[in-house]
């Protein structure tokens, strides 16, 4: 090997050397190892989101839903799946809802634990809070529930079951959703009023809800001018309350404080203490039995985190409301 030769290739190896040292104390400066640590501890974009979008309750009558989640937002929670047999129906058919509860180990429930005399309560809404029913459908052996019911209006709608599996200490409400084909009219919901009148009967409400807080909500219920004194007992008391929360249809279960044994006599007032989890719109469902017949008032309320009240107003309307409900009464309660 000639010297100029060799005098190049150990400048070049030098330059070689020279550069990896620069490069090995720049990467040691900035600590690549370090760096990544510090990357990982900021959230992910859907982790962030996902924060800022869980919000926190529990169901009024001891819920198992999972922390962070209000009842009726899931289709599966605690090991349970709400399972409809199909999910498309026709508008104006009589049909068969027919369901099951899938349990931990992937089988159809079939014990259950009575909560308000019932195994299981089927809440049945269209999408724009219309079209309420209360039905309770009937269990086969296999743990197949199924009950008769017409979809009045076609549209998206959602189907509520609230439930106590036998050994489980506390109720579930699964909701799921289901398609209707036939004619679709939006029904607005309701601007929020203190009466409701419909078939000769005013219902009255009175209350301070407040967002995360019990409240105390009153309905006091007259016919023709008079109050009623004789509400008979359903579902072991004098009412029965839903509310649902405007936008993601979130579900609250209420039940009075007082309980009601066939014979007794109920009226003109029921007491609720509810507990609505966030400032926003709710519609209320209170089911009450009077002269042999669950009837259904509808009530659009808002709510605030300060509160505001609620007042009937000191003469009751003389004209009857109809029902925003369509078709309300095609399809019986089923009670």
């Amino acid at each position: 090997m000639s010297r100029a030769v060799a005098l190049r290739l150990g400048a070049f190896a030098g330059a070689v050397v020279l550069a990896f040292g620069a490069a090995y104390g720049i990467g040691s400066a900035v600590d690549p190892i370090a760096a990544a640590e510090d990357t990982s501890a900021a959230p992910a974009h859907g982790e962030e989101m996902g924060g800022m979008e869980q919000t926190a309750g529990t169901s009024e009558h001891g819920g198992h839903e999972s922390a962070g989640q209000l009842p009726g937002l899931a289709v599966s929670d605690a090991g349970y799946t709400f399972a409809p047999a199909k999910t498309f129906f026709t508008s104006g058919a009589k049909t068969e809802l027919r369901f099951t509860i899938q349990g931990p180990d992937g089988k159809p429930v079939t014990k259950y634990t009575k909560t308000h005399e019932k195994d299981l309560h089927l809440i049945v809404v269209r999408r724009d809070l219309s079209g309420f029913r209360h039905v309770h459908p009937t269990l086969a052996a296999d743990g197949t529930w199924s009950i008769p019911f017409t979809f009045t209006a076609g549209g998206t709608w959602r189907l509520y079951a609230d439930f106590q599996p036998a050994g489980h200490d506390s109720t579930i409400t699964l909701g799921t959703d289901v398609n209707v084909t036939g004619l679709y009219v939006p029904v607005p919901v309701a601007e929020p009023a203190s009466v409701y009148s419909f078939d000769g009967y005013d219902v009255t409400l009175q209350g301070t809800p407040v967002a995360g807080k019990e409240s105390e909500l009153m309905f006091t219920i007259s016919r023709g001018g008079k109050p009623v004194k004789d509400l008979q007992p359903y579902l072991g008391a004098f009412g029965h309350l839903v509310s649902l929360r405007g936008g993601d249809l979130a579900y609250l279960h209420t039940h009075p404080a007082q309980e009601a044994t066939a014979g007794m006599k109920g009226g003109p007032g029921i007491t609720f203490a509810t507990t609505f989890p966030t400032a926003s719109t709710y519609s209320l469902f209170l089911d009450f039995q009077h002269a042999g017949k669950v009837h259904t008032a509808e009530f659009t309320v808002k709510v605030s985190s300060t509160g505001t009240a609620i007042v009937p107003p000191t003469a009751l309307p003389t004209a009857t409301t109809a029902p925003k409900t369509p078709g309300h009464a095609e399809t019986p309660h089923g009670h």
